[in-house]
């Protein structure tokens, strides 16, 4: 069952948050790398993009999950609250110019691996879900600095005002442990709070991947 809900965007710590969570709610976390590594979730959100699915079955999406962060369900956080009222959102923030320098990067690498679409149909998934739920239905098709920037803080103003104050936490990595503890109410961990970076190369190491296990399948 979801006990938490990531409302923040890719590219502001949701690595590191999805470990966490996996650390404190003993559990798997749903993030972007699962739709890219998972043929059925893959598969469900190349359908919600091209309308075979007219509704996400967001229960049987995260059956077996303890918490959802990243793209794309950031996206739908307010559909995830109606389906899971119980859980707690988490808003994950970073300063507006480092995560477009982010996000930006993340676009170039993305642009480049679309030259491989035309002949690895799982890419081909992969850039249908992304442009359809993301690139148009967030960013309204446009990835200029300045129009990705106002989107980014029009999110995180319209989910301060949607989500009540005592199920919300905004949260920057960068704060560790003990803000995330005491709003899940769970002991701080005997570990290092899992500081991951998903640079260019580990998403270049995910794009090599899904070529070669589409390699391997024919």
């Amino acid at each position: 069952m979801i006990q938490v809900i990531g409302a923040g965007f890719g590219r502001t710590g949701t690595s590191s948050l999805q470990a966490a969570l996996e650390i404190l709610l003993s559990g798997p976390c749903y993030h972007m790398k699962t739709v890219l590594l998972q043929d059925e979730h893959l598969q469900a959100w190349s359908d919600f993009a091209a309308g075979v699915l007219p509704a996400m079955d967001w229960k049987r999406l995260l059956h077996g999950y303890t918490a959802a962060v990243d793209f794309p369900v950031c996206i739908y956080y307010r559909e995830l609250m109606a389906q899971f009222p119980d859980a707690k959102i988490i808003l994950t923030i970073r300063d507006p110019l480092q995560w477009w320098n982010s996000f930006n990067r993340l676009q170039r690498l993305t642009n480049k691996a679309r030259l491989l679409c035309f002949c690895v149909p799982r890419l081909r998934k992969i850039a249908r879900f992304t442009d359809t739920v993301i690139i148009q239905s967030v960013f309204g098709g446009s990835l200029d600095r300045d129009c990705c920037i106002a989107v980014y803080n029009r999110h995180i103003a319209e989910v301060r005002s949607v989500v009540p104050r005592k199920q919300l936490l905004e949260f920057d990595v960068s704060q560790g442990w003990e803000p995330l503890c005491d709003f899940l109410k769970k002991p701080v961990p005997q570990v290092p709070f899992p500081h991951l970076y998903m640079g260019m190369a580990p998403l270049r190491r995910l794009f090599r991947q899904t070529l070669l296990r589409w390699l391997l399948r024919r």
